[in-house]
């Protein structure tokens, strides 16, 4: 919960990754309050005032969880909706002439997209969420100490200057409004 007001602040990209690991966290521990407060929280070198607090945030995304048809798999409405807000930022940003340098490096990694979009049969969910899915999936061998091959890691790396640059425009556009050109 510290952590992700932190990057929802900063960095979307990241707080969205933080957010789908922390569903899986939760999935983890069955979504049982109890395990999670004992085996997990408890872990943590808060006050304990924080760690209820950690603690009723736990709770409330284990109900959202819950009511939303999550607790196997899917993301939560909040981060769908961030990624909804990202996605159709990115499709302003590449129909405007104003941003050539997001555009070129959207075309750089628009292979990769086809590619991971054709092995993983996602024709469905947006550019921006393969892109994403990508990460963490990386992300996710990376703590498993597992081997990225070499090509795979520089198409992360492309990937990730990509939504690094969304993620910069995304925080423009909060804290002072991109201009665009109609």
């Amino acid at each position: 919960m510290f952590i992700s007001r932190k990057l929802r602040k900063e960095n979307i990209a990241e707080y969205l990754l933080y957010m789908w690991q922390v569903e899986d966290i939760i999935r983890a521990y069955d979504c049982q309050l109890g395990r999670l407060r004992r085996e997990y929280i408890s872990r943590f070198e808060l006050s304990d005032e924080e760690k209820e607090e950690l603690t009723d945030w736990y709770a409330d995304l284990i109900n959202m969880l819950t009511r939303e048809g999550c607790r196997q798999q899917g993301h939560l409405q909040i981060n769908k909706i961030v990624v909804s807000d990202l996605t159709e930022l990115h499709n302003r940003l590449i129909d405007s002439p104003q941003f050539p340098f997001y555009r070129s490096q959207y075309y750089k990694v628009l292979p990769y997209i086809v590619e991971l979009r054709k092995r993983g049969g996602q024709q469905e969910t947006s550019e921006i969420e393969t892109c994403l899915d990508a990460l963490y999936g990386v992300m996710m061998l990376r703590l498993q100490h597992r081997d990225i091959s070499p090509d795979t890691d520089h198409a992360i790396k492309e990937i990730s200057t990509f939504i690094g640059m969304l993620s910069d425009y995304y925080l423009k556009d909060k804290t002072e409004g991109l201009k665009f050109d109609d």
